[in-house]
């Protein structure tokens, strides 16, 4: 790709979020690589990048992997501030993964400042249907209460991988294109206001 091209090239920074060994790592390995990895080893934190074509336009995904552990929560924090989206992950084998999603979403919004942010909720371990702790309706219903894209994933399947991240992107983009038009209005509305001083 030229320099030129580059230019042209919008980077969108992911952040993914859950509970340790719900398989934040697996899903982003899966998706950069085409590969599952079984073992399970806890992220600190693991930056990967990917370009992609999402709806004709081109995309570099800067996803940050971050630690679950909760002895890791002050850095995470540093992550949700620079984040543009995020992947929230639960296991759908762990009724208390899918608390910790809440808890985290609630620690973005704060860290944020924001109501409303580009996310995607995603139950994970789809494949271990015999395991399961969370009902399907109960993911559906947070994400309602979100307003955001949900899906039911599978890491070791690549069951609706692809989809996770490029729902989240085009998430991202519709969320600037809000905050644009909502600054274009404010800008018109600031400059049909006329100020006369004697």
């Amino acid at each position: 790709m030229s320099t030129k091209g580059a230019a042209f090239l919008k980077e969108y920074k992911i952040v993914m979020v859950g509970d340790g060994g719900v398989g934040k790592s697996a899903m982003t390995i899966q998706f950069i690589q085409s590969h599952f990895v079984d073992e399970y080893d806890p992220t600190i934190e693991d930056s990967y990048r990917k370009q992609c074509l999402i709806d004709s336009e081109c995309a570099m995904l800067d996803i940050l992997d971050t630690a679950g552990q909760e002895e890791y929560s002050a850095m995470r924090e540093r992550f949700m501030r620079n984040g543009e989206g995020f992947v929230l992950i639960y296991s759908i084998t762990s009724y208390h993964s899918f608390e910790q999603v809440q808890k985290l979403h609630d620690q973005i919004a704060r860290v944020k400042d924001l109501e409303h942010f580009p996310v995607v909720l995603v139950g994970n371990k789809c494949d271990l249907e015999q395991d399961r702790q969370v009902p399907t309706s109960a993911g559906r219903e947070l994400a309602k209460q979100y307003n955001c894209l949900f899906f039911e994933a599978s890491a070791k399947q690549n069951i609706k991988i692809e989809d996770t991240f490029h729902g989240l992107v085009r998430e991202i983009r519709r969320s600037c294109q809000d905050g644009c038009k909502k600054q274009k209005q404010y800008d018109e509305k600031q400059a049909s206001v006329c100020c006369i001083v004697m």
